[in-house]
């Protein structure tokens, strides 16, 4: 049997309910599945004949704890996926500046570094927005992430340049599209399109991730997404086990908000026959050595 490490964190010891649907696919193909935690000293990550990144959904509460696990991880000639070296470029969202800059469409933002002396109220009305978000560069869950009106902006300075002093910053334009229709999901295996499903927040809320009341639609996106998000995903050059491209249908384009590579959600609860297909592609990486 080929044995292989699921990495999670501490506060999901026993995985989620959705990564363990991929088990029994798994198994079926001869490879067991065991836990393992990222932050956790003990683990021989080489004696494992691979490492699947999946629910360490604490790792930007820790980046630079986070990144030296990921210099462990190479030290030890661990197979790793998604690689150290995607995981080290998808960790900072300036890897949308230069998705943009190969041509993606990308939701309008302004990237800030660490310690930049930036005005928010500034920022906003210079790109016309009526609302913006605000998020730190390394983040997850709607970490530290605020929605600011033009209005609202000198009077958010002070959070603004505190933010700024710890860690650079990205200002987004708000995309009403998500509170009118949701955000979209699409998930691609060995970059071949899965599944999707649509993400939409409670009510009077922006954020669509359930920890903030969000919710999880089965949700077939149309074909022209799936094709726009099939041109993200070509984009990177790496071999990758699994992607996830979210993003908002604005007047029939895909304004990508994200391009998830470390840890995201699969939803192979959403598909019935995602389970297989998730299972299929790993055991295809498994057995092909990078």
């Amino acid at each position: 049997m080929t044995r292989i490490a699921f990495v999670t964190c501490y506060e999901i010891p026993s995985l989620t309910d959705d990564d363990r649907l991929a088990i029994p696919e798994l198994e079926s193909r001869g490879i067991t599945v065991a836990p393992a935690f990222w932050n956790d000293p003990t683990v021989e990550w080489g004696a494992y004949d691979a490492v699947i990144l999946r629910s360490m959904w604490d790792y930007h509460l820790q980046p630079r704890e986070f990144i030296s696990w990921l210099d462990k991880l190479d030290q030890a000639g661990a197979t790793v996926w998604n690689s150290t070296k995607t995981v080290r470029w998808n960790v900072d969202k300036n890897y949308l500046h230069e998705l943009q800059q190969n041509g993606i469409s990308v939701i309008p933002s302004v990237w800030l570094p660490q310690r930049a002396e930036a005005n928010l109220s500034e920022i906003v009305s210079r790109q016309g927005w009526q609302h913006a978000v605000v998020k730190p560069i390394v983040s997850a869950t709607a970490h530290e992430t605020s929605l600011v009106s033009v209005a609202e902006a000198a009077a958010h300075q002070s959070n603004f340049s505190d933010l700024l002093s710890r860690t650079g910053t990205i200002v987004q334009e708000f995309a009403p599209e998500i509170q009118q229709t949701g955000e979209w999901s699409l998930v691609f295996f060995n970059k071949q399109y899965s599944h999707s499903m649509l993400k939409q927040p409670k009510r009077g809320d922006f954020r669509v991730q359930s920890e903030w009341g969000g919710a999880e639609l089965v949700a077939e996106a149309p074909d022209y997404l799936i094709a726009q998000a099939q041109k993200v995903v070509d984009t990177v050059e790496d071999r990758i086990l699994y992607e996830r491209v979210d993003g908002i249908d604005r007047d029939g384009q895909l304004l990508l908000m994200e391009l998830e590579l470390i840890e995201p959600h699969l939803f192979l609860g959403f598909n019935p026959g995602a389970p297989a297909r998730f299972a299929s592609a790993l055991a295809e990486f498994v057995a092909v050595k990078p």
